[in-house]
């Protein structure tokens, strides 16, 4: 999507506030023996009372209102039976639509203490997407996100998931640019435009380099197996940089 009139920002920024204000309590909701179903299940009262409509669901049938992965589970987890321990990192992601727009918006959680170097990832999984969001501007290249994410996780000691990349959001959950990388590429030439809605949503690992899918269709995995979070917010690309939507308030 490309924002023409004040209107749509300001439509932007309604849904934008709402999946962040929902994941927010999720995160708050979240305690030892609750499962991620009883998680989700916060998550769409929380949509549906902001008359705001899941995204994966509507346009993808996913079986959830939000995507919650757990550990070795790095994105597009299925809620279900499975019950929060202390020590979990907490993979919360929510997009949904409202009015016509889309937002979408992720962030790692521990769940009470963890260890040291994960701690350690989740600051510097934070850190990652934003030095990708300070690369949005009008004019400057897509491939600029990547290449900044690249040198700090390289110089921090850390890979990239390669397969699962930022994209374009605003009238749909996924639009044009179809796919926005978020690890060091060569030969992409495209650069972004004033007005220009997209996510970015770097996965930090200590070990991985794709994503691999599981027996359910879904939920997928790092290879070789490693720990990953993963950072997202949808931003707004400006002749004076980012605009970022996925804000709660």
């Amino acid at each position: 999507m490309t924002i023409n009139h004040d209107d749509e920002l300001h439509g932007l920024r309604a849904i934008g506030r709402i999946v962040a204000n929902t994941m927010q309590a999720m995160a708050r909701a979240m305690e030892p023996g609750m499962t991620t179903r009883e998680l989700d299940d916060i998550g769409r009262a929380l949509l549906e009372r902001e008359g705001a409509v899941s995204a994966p669901e509507a346009t993808y049938d996913f079986p959830g209102a939000t995507c919650i992965s757990v550990n070795e589970e790095i994105a597009h987890g299925i809620p279900g039976d499975r019950v929060l321990a202390v020590g979990d990192l907490v993979n919360i992601d929510v997009s949904a639509s409202k009015d016509g727009f889309f937002a979408d918006t992720g962030a790692t959680f521990r769940l009470g203490p963890v260890r040291p170097s994960l701690d350690r990832l989740c600051r510097d999984g934070k850190r990652a997407m934003q030095i990708g969001i300070a690369q949005v501007g009008h004019d400057r290249p897509l491939a600029g996100i990547g290449h900044a994410i690249g040198r700090f996780a390289q110089a921090q000691g850390y890979t990239l998931i390669r397969n699962l990349a930022s994209h374009g959001v605003g009238r749909a959950l996924h639009e044009d640019p179809a796919e926005v990388p978020t690890w060091p590429t060569r030969g992409d030439k495209r650069r972004m435009h004033r007005g220009l809605v997209l996510t970015v949503e770097p996965f930090l690992s200590r070990g991985g380099v794709w994503a691999r899918g599981g027996a359910d269709d879904w939920t997928l995995y790092s290879d070789p197996p490693a720990p990953v979070v993963q950072y997202e917010h949808t931003v707004v690309a400006t002749d004076r940089g980012a605009i970022v939507v996925t804000l709660p308030g």
